[in-house]
Protein backbone atom coordinates (compact mmCIF):
# COMPACT_ATOMS: atom_id res chain seq x y z
CA UNK A 1 0.00 0.00 0.00
CA UNK A 2 0.94 3.78 -0.57
CA UNK A 3 0.37 5.64 2.44
CA UNK A 4 1.71 9.28 3.49
CA UNK A 5 1.71 9.86 7.39
CA UNK A 6 2.23 13.21 9.40
CA UNK A 7 3.47 13.79 13.06
CA UNK A 8 3.42 17.53 14.86
CA UNK A 9 2.06 16.79 18.11
CA UNK A 10 5.84 17.80 19.69
CA UNK A 11 8.21 19.87 19.27
CA UNK A 12 9.68 17.60 16.54
CA UNK A 13 7.85 17.50 12.94
CA UNK A 14 8.24 14.63 10.66
CA UNK A 15 6.75 13.12 7.58
CA UNK A 16 6.85 9.94 6.16
CA UNK A 17 6.05 8.40 2.88
CA UNK A 18 5.31 4.09 3.02
CA UNK A 19 4.85 2.52 -0.14
CA UNK A 20 5.33 -0.78 -0.68
CA UNK A 21 6.56 -1.62 3.17
CA UNK A 22 9.24 0.96 2.77
CA UNK A 23 9.24 3.90 4.45
CA UNK A 24 10.95 7.29 3.37
CA UNK A 25 11.00 9.89 6.44
CA UNK A 26 12.00 13.69 7.14
CA UNK A 27 12.57 14.37 11.15
CA UNK A 28 14.02 17.65 12.28
CA UNK A 29 13.33 19.47 15.51
CA UNK A 30 11.25 22.47 14.20
CA UNK A 31 9.72 24.34 16.79
CA UNK A 32 6.88 26.76 15.10
CA UNK A 33 7.63 25.76 11.54
CA UNK A 34 5.58 22.53 11.21
CA UNK A 35 3.09 25.22 9.03
CA UNK A 36 5.64 26.36 6.95
CA UNK A 37 7.88 22.49 6.08
CA UNK A 38 4.72 20.15 6.47
CA UNK A 39 3.78 20.01 2.65
CA UNK A 40 6.14 20.42 1.13
CA UNK A 41 7.96 17.58 2.78
CA UNK A 42 5.22 15.43 1.99
CA UNK A 43 5.87 16.55 -1.97
CA UNK A 44 9.60 16.07 -1.67
CA UNK A 45 9.35 12.81 -0.36
CA UNK A 46 6.29 11.24 -3.20
CA UNK A 47 8.57 12.86 -5.79
CA UNK A 48 11.64 10.83 -4.43
CA UNK A 49 9.62 8.08 -4.71
CA UNK A 50 8.03 8.39 -8.00
CA UNK A 51 4.66 8.96 -6.70
CA UNK A 52 1.72 10.90 -7.19
CA UNK A 53 -0.85 12.25 -4.52
CA UNK A 54 -3.67 9.88 -6.51
CA UNK A 55 -1.38 6.75 -5.78
CA UNK A 56 -1.74 7.25 -2.23
CA UNK A 57 -4.54 4.61 -0.43
CA UNK A 58 -4.42 6.25 2.74
CA UNK A 59 -3.03 9.55 4.82
CA UNK A 60 -2.13 8.71 8.71
CA UNK A 61 -1.56 10.92 11.10
CA UNK A 62 -0.50 11.34 14.92
CA UNK A 63 -3.56 12.68 16.60
CA UNK A 64 -1.87 13.30 19.92
CA UNK A 65 -1.81 13.51 23.02
CA UNK A 66 0.03 16.64 22.84
CA UNK A 67 0.60 19.90 22.07
CA UNK A 68 -2.72 21.84 21.38
CA UNK A 69 -1.24 23.87 18.40
CA UNK A 70 0.39 20.57 16.99
CA UNK A 71 -1.64 18.58 17.01
CA UNK A 72 -4.77 20.37 15.74
CA UNK A 73 -1.93 21.07 12.58
CA UNK A 74 -1.91 17.43 11.70
CA UNK A 75 -5.78 16.97 11.62
CA UNK A 76 -6.04 19.93 9.55
CA UNK A 77 -3.34 18.94 7.21
CA UNK A 78 -4.66 15.43 6.99
CA UNK A 79 -7.92 16.21 6.73
CA UNK A 80 -7.14 18.91 3.69
CA UNK A 81 -5.16 15.96 1.53
CA UNK A 82 -7.32 13.08 2.22
CA UNK A 83 -10.71 14.97 1.17
CA UNK A 84 -8.73 16.77 -1.88
CA UNK A 85 -8.05 13.03 -3.01
CA UNK A 86 -11.49 10.89 -1.46
CA UNK A 87 -9.30 9.21 0.65
CA UNK A 88 -9.42 7.81 4.48
CA UNK A 89 -7.49 8.78 6.84
CA UNK A 90 -5.66 6.58 9.78
CA UNK A 91 -5.67 8.31 12.85
CA UNK A 92 -2.83 7.11 15.58
CA UNK A 93 -2.27 7.63 19.28
CA UNK A 94 1.12 9.63 19.42
CA UNK A 95 2.19 8.51 22.24
CA UNK A 96 1.62 4.50 20.69
CA UNK A 97 3.61 6.04 17.82
CA UNK A 98 6.07 7.06 21.15
CA UNK A 99 6.43 3.61 22.02
CA UNK A 100 7.91 1.88 19.13
CA UNK A 101 11.11 3.89 19.55
CA UNK A 102 11.68 1.33 22.27
CA UNK A 103 12.99 -0.63 19.65
CA UNK A 104 15.66 1.50 20.18
CA UNK A 105 16.72 0.16 23.70
CA UNK A 106 18.48 -3.36 24.42
CA UNK A 107 16.20 -6.23 23.82
CA UNK A 108 15.57 -7.96 27.43
CA UNK A 109 16.62 -11.77 26.76
CA UNK A 110 14.41 -14.12 25.16
CA UNK A 111 11.96 -11.64 25.15
CA UNK A 112 9.34 -11.84 22.18
CA UNK A 113 8.01 -8.77 23.27
CA UNK A 114 8.62 -5.60 25.11
CA UNK A 115 6.69 -3.78 27.85
CA UNK A 116 6.78 0.32 27.21
CA UNK A 117 5.25 3.19 29.28
CA UNK A 118 5.55 6.42 26.73
CA UNK A 119 5.38 9.96 28.35
CA UNK A 120 5.76 13.08 26.76
CA UNK A 121 6.05 16.52 29.01
CA UNK A 122 2.97 18.05 29.07
CA UNK A 123 3.70 20.94 30.94
CA UNK A 124 2.24 22.85 34.15
CA UNK A 125 3.64 19.63 36.01
CA UNK A 126 2.10 16.83 33.95
CA UNK A 127 2.54 14.00 32.38
CA UNK A 128 0.79 12.34 28.90
CA UNK A 129 1.05 8.43 29.05
CA UNK A 130 0.33 5.42 28.44
CA UNK A 131 1.60 1.66 28.45
CA UNK A 132 2.15 -0.46 25.94
CA UNK A 133 3.49 -4.04 24.44
CA UNK A 134 5.03 -4.13 21.55
CA UNK A 135 5.05 -7.25 19.58
CA UNK A 136 4.95 -8.23 15.79
CA UNK A 137 5.65 -4.84 14.64
CA UNK A 138 2.71 -3.08 16.58
CA UNK A 139 2.16 -1.37 19.75
CA UNK A 140 -1.13 -2.96 21.71
CA UNK A 141 -2.30 -0.84 24.47
CA UNK A 142 -2.04 -2.06 28.05
CA UNK A 143 -3.61 1.24 29.71
CA UNK A 144 -5.65 4.14 28.84
CA UNK A 145 -4.01 7.91 27.44
CA UNK A 146 -3.51 10.19 30.60
CA UNK A 147 -2.81 13.40 31.39
CA UNK A 148 -1.57 13.27 35.43
CA UNK A 149 1.27 14.43 37.80
CA UNK A 150 4.38 12.37 37.40
CA UNK A 151 3.85 10.75 40.91
CA UNK A 152 0.39 9.15 39.98
CA UNK A 153 1.49 7.38 36.93
CA UNK A 154 0.64 4.14 37.08
CA UNK A 155 1.77 0.62 35.40
CA UNK A 156 -0.56 -1.81 34.60
CA UNK A 157 0.03 -5.65 36.14
CA UNK A 158 2.19 -6.67 33.53
CA UNK A 159 5.69 -8.12 34.05
CA UNK A 160 8.72 -6.32 35.55
CA UNK A 161 11.50 -5.28 33.33
CA UNK A 162 9.31 -2.00 32.08
CA UNK A 163 11.35 0.52 28.88
CA UNK A 164 10.46 4.29 29.22
CA UNK A 165 10.44 6.71 26.26
CA UNK A 166 9.83 10.02 25.80
CA UNK A 167 10.17 13.79 27.28
CA UNK A 168 8.00 13.03 30.18
CA UNK A 169 10.70 10.82 32.11
CA UNK A 170 12.77 14.01 32.37
CA UNK A 171 10.02 16.28 33.16
CA UNK A 172 10.16 17.90 36.72
CA UNK A 173 13.74 16.34 37.18
CA UNK A 174 13.29 12.98 36.11
CA UNK A 175 10.28 12.64 39.07
CA UNK A 176 8.53 9.83 36.58
CA UNK A 177 11.70 7.51 36.98
CA UNK A 178 12.12 7.96 40.72
CA UNK A 179 8.70 7.48 41.38
CA UNK A 180 8.48 3.94 39.05
CA UNK A 181 12.18 2.96 40.52
CA UNK A 182 13.23 -0.40 39.75
CA UNK A 183 10.07 -1.46 37.74
CA UNK A 184 11.62 0.32 34.75
CA UNK A 185 14.68 -0.87 33.67
CA UNK A 186 16.00 1.30 30.92
CA UNK A 187 14.72 5.13 29.49
CA UNK A 188 15.45 7.22 26.94
CA UNK A 189 14.42 10.49 28.17
CA UNK A 190 15.08 12.34 24.53
CA UNK A 191 13.27 10.37 22.38
CA UNK A 192 10.15 12.07 20.05
CA UNK A 193 7.52 10.57 17.88
CA UNK A 194 8.67 9.69 14.38
CA UNK A 195 5.97 9.74 11.27
CA UNK A 196 7.76 6.66 10.03
CA UNK A 197 6.28 4.62 13.14
CA UNK A 198 2.86 6.26 12.20
CA UNK A 199 3.32 4.79 8.67
CA UNK A 200 3.85 1.64 10.65
CA UNK A 201 1.31 1.49 12.90
CA UNK A 202 -1.46 3.03 10.74
CA UNK A 203 -0.23 0.05 8.13
CA UNK A 204 -1.70 -2.83 10.69
CA UNK A 205 -4.44 -0.51 11.82
CA UNK A 206 -5.62 -0.13 8.00
CA UNK A 207 -5.40 -3.66 7.66
CA UNK A 208 -7.64 -4.30 10.56
CA UNK A 209 -10.57 -1.96 9.45
CA UNK A 210 -9.89 1.18 11.42
CA UNK A 211 -9.88 4.00 8.61
CA UNK A 212 -11.89 6.61 8.93
CA UNK A 213 -13.65 9.01 6.84
CA UNK A 214 -11.78 12.21 7.11
CA UNK A 215 -14.54 14.44 8.91
CA UNK A 216 -14.32 11.51 12.14
CA UNK A 217 -11.10 12.15 13.19
CA UNK A 218 -10.53 13.33 16.54
CA UNK A 219 -7.63 14.50 18.37
CA UNK A 220 -6.59 13.56 21.67
CA UNK A 221 -6.01 16.39 23.78
CA UNK A 222 -6.98 14.97 27.08
CA UNK A 223 -7.64 18.45 29.25
CA UNK A 224 -10.69 19.15 29.40
CA UNK A 225 -10.00 23.22 29.58
CA UNK A 226 -8.30 22.84 26.11
CA UNK A 227 -10.91 21.34 24.34
CA UNK A 228 -14.09 22.14 25.62
CA UNK A 229 -17.31 20.97 23.80
CA UNK A 230 -19.54 23.44 22.69
CA UNK A 231 -21.87 22.51 24.89
CA UNK A 232 -19.22 23.11 28.13
CA UNK A 233 -18.43 26.34 26.32
CA UNK A 234 -22.25 27.22 26.61
CA UNK A 235 -22.84 26.29 30.06
CA UNK A 236 -19.18 28.29 30.98
CA UNK A 237 -20.61 31.35 29.53
CA UNK A 238 -23.91 30.74 30.73
CA UNK A 239 -22.62 30.77 34.45
CA UNK A 240 -20.91 33.76 34.35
Amino acid sequence: MNLLAFETATEALSVALLVDGQVRERFELAPRRHAELALPWADELLAQAGIARSQLDAIAVGRGPGAFTGVRLAIAVVQGIAMALDRPVVPVSTLAVLAMRAELLPAQPSSASRHVLAAIDARMGEVYSAAFELRDGDAHALSAESVRAPDLVELPGAPAGWLGVGTGFGAADGALVQHLGDRIVAVDATQLPHAADVARLAAHAFARGEAVAPERVEPAYLRNNVALTIREQQALRDSR
